[in-house]
């Protein structure tokens, strides 16, 4: 008996089936032929009616008669894909073999209940369209890097430039001992151009990309020079570059380096990878859980005790306004507030694993938490490019979604293209899997083996591991830099967004990404980096690129010959203290921070 193509026998008179049939028809295409048991019994008279009402039955075009769970993994085989994944297991793990066959025997014999289900969960289990929510995704995805290369174009200099705080040139000089293997431990586009030129001008490249990005010109290319020119900048940025959301940007960027089209022409674009999308929501699972994980297994009290919130807002690194005014709300509504923000981060990512209806609502409550962290701090681009993870959660059956899809249907996507998807999954879960492991405490085989591999792909900043304010802080030091001209008459330098002057109201940022302030806020936690020191001696120096990032000189044109730094307990003032004074903030000076500094050594006569 010879076919040229398998046939799938289901029930008919099943509602759930032919429910389930059309999905795994547009999953298949034409590769699978569908025949109702009714019209198979008289084409395949020896199978058994009674079977064929109990289970699904594959005939292969060698004759073999495959049943129920093993039918159903063979029939998304041949839709190629992640289907494939399903038979691989089946075959080669026996407790997944007997766990699918159990759980296909159970919903078999439940079908009314789980067809409810099905349009409970799912609507229709039909495949809905991408294409729409991959050009969100893209063009979400390109604004934030836009925003990033926009914000630190008007930064780079201060930051790492050649008379900035921590110079990259000095970096790379400094690597050149290592030989060769300096190219991958500092993989930068900044080892072919040592200026400072060269340091806006690729900030200016990588806007010229995101724009692409945003208006779907060459997308595939686009995101990729957007990920390699983000790292060339977060390579030699030191400190600057080096927070959470700088790894986040750069792994949905090498993410979505599989996932945009790379044809030239809109018509040829094949269909967008699934896969690809899939690993995009499983980013934003990573990032939101594991931000809840740390919160619990820090063992910190306040997050314990759900008091966390009574402190964040005037504590966290950069408050705004609104901030002032939660600070104030009562202590049973910030512990029930830290009992839903825990609630979202733990439990909504799970959501984002389930069918269409779930993730849906699980999309939804992240992105509410998000939106409420940006109206109430100063946080970067951070809740933006968390938004556009949301959107991978949702698909094309929204109609503002599907408005952005192609007119023209696309192309069956190409075999290599889903293999180098499926390759770099498997790579993808695999590091990821075992930083997890080592972020719970766990100590897989071979850890000192698995340890060396984690090392050499760090430098790549692209897998990584995420958790914001594990432990939550309870006091606010901050520091003020102080110069004079005599020694004896000292002003305080102003900062451009941090707290400082205690009638400054706190800013607001959107999602422009004032580097030094949050580094300053960093510095008040412990003893001065290094970079520190490099602040006073550049505006002793009188540094134009390190005196932009600063608010204006407290001596005008005068040029400071000393400078120090002081430590300050602060926090939000009340309100009956601010109508008395107009004060945001109260401070109390603690000591000094950083000794008189001068550049022609020496201290202030007194």
């Amino acid at each position: 008996m010879s076919k040229s193509r398998p046939v799938l026998v289901f029930d008919g008179d099943c509602g759930f089936c032919r429910l389930w049939i059309r999905r795994w028809k547009q999953t298949t295409g034409e590769r699978v032929e569908y025949v109702p048991s009714q019209e198979a019994r008289v084409r395949f008279p020896r199978l058994d009616p009674a079977a064929l009402n109990e289970a699904v039955h594959l005939i292969e075009t060698d004759g073999t008669v495959r049943r129920g769970a093993e039918a159903v993994f063979r029939t998304l085989d041949a839709g190629g894909g992640a289907g494939r994944v399903w038979l691989r297991l089946h075959r080669a793990v026996p407790p997944f073999r007997a766990a699918s066959e159990a759980a296909y025997r159970l919903v078999a014999a439940r079908r009314p209940l789980f067809s409810r289900l099905t349009r409970l969960l799912w609507g229709s289990p039909e495949r809905a369209p991408i294409a729409g929510t991959v050009r969100a995704v893209l063009a979400g995805l390109g604004l934030c890097y836009l925003v990033a290369f926009v914000s630190l174009a008007v930064q780079v200099r201060g930051l790492i430039g050649a008379d900035g705080l921590m110079p990259a040139v000095q970096l790379l000089a400094a690597g050149r001992a290592y030989g060769l293997v300096r190219f991958w431990e500092v993989p930068s586009l900044v080892w072919l151009f040592h200026s400072d030129a060269a340091l806006v001008g690729l900030c200016a490249a990588g806007a010229l990309s995101a724009a692409a990005l945003i208006l779907d010109f060459l997308p595939g290319p686009a995101v990729l020079l957007c990920w390699a020119l983000y790292l060339s900048l977060c390579a030699v940025g030191s400190d600057f570059l080096s927070y959470q959301w700088d790894a986040l940007l750069l792994e949905a960027g090498l993410i979505a380096v599989f996932l945009a089209p790379w044809s030239l022409r809109r018509r040829d674009r094949a269909e967008p990878s699934r896969g690809a999308l899939l690993l995009l929501r499983l980013l934003l699972f990573k990032v939101i859980l594991q931000s809840g994980l740390v919160k619990i297994l820090s063992g910190d009290p306040h997050w314990r005790d759900l008091t966390a919130l009574t402190y964040h807002y005037w504590t966290q690194p950069l408050p705004n306004p609104v901030a002032w005014w939660m600070s104030l709300l009562p202590v049973w509504f910030q512990k029930l507030s830290c009992l839903g923000a825990l609630g979202v981060e733990l439990g909504a990512p799970w959501l984002l694993l389930l069918p269409r209806r779930p993730r849906r609502l699980g999309a939804a409550a992240i992105a509410a938490l998000m939106i409420l962290i940006a109206l109430t701090g100063n946080y970067g681009f951070f809740n933006l490019l968390t938004l556009v993870l949301c959107l991978a959660a949702l698909d094309d059956d929204l109609p503002w979604l599907a408005r952005l899809a192609p007119k023209a249907s696309p192309r069956p996507a190409r075999p290599a293209r889903a293999r180098a998807v499926g390759a770099f999954a498997a790579l993808w879960l695999f590091v990821g899997g075992l930083q997890w492991s080592l972020q719970l405490g766990a100590r897989p085989p071979l850890a000192p083996v698995w340890g060396t591999v984690l090392a050499a792909l760090e430098p790549l900043r692209s897998i990584d591991s995420y958790g914001l304010f594990a432990v939550m802080t309870t006091k606010r030091e901050e520091i003020s830099v102080e110069v004079s001209a005599d020694g004896r008459d000292w002003r305080e330098w102003p900062f451009r967004w941090k707290p400082g002057d205690p009638r400054r109201a706190p800013p607001e940022t959107g999602p422009y990404m004032p580097r030094l302030d949050w580094q300053m806020w960093f510095a008040g936690l412990g003893a001065p980096s290094p970079w520190f020191g490099n602040l006073l001696y550049r505006l002793l120096q009188g540094s134009p690129s390190v005196e932009a990032l600063m608010g204006p000189s407290p001596l005008g044109r005068t040029k400071p010959l000393y400078a120090r730094a002081w430590l300050w307990s602060t926090r939000f003032s009340t309100p009956a203290q601010r109508r008395a004074s107009g004060d945001w903030w109260r401070r109390e000076r603690e000591g000094l921070y950083f000794p008189v500094v001068s550049l022609k050594g020496g201290k202030p006569s007194p």
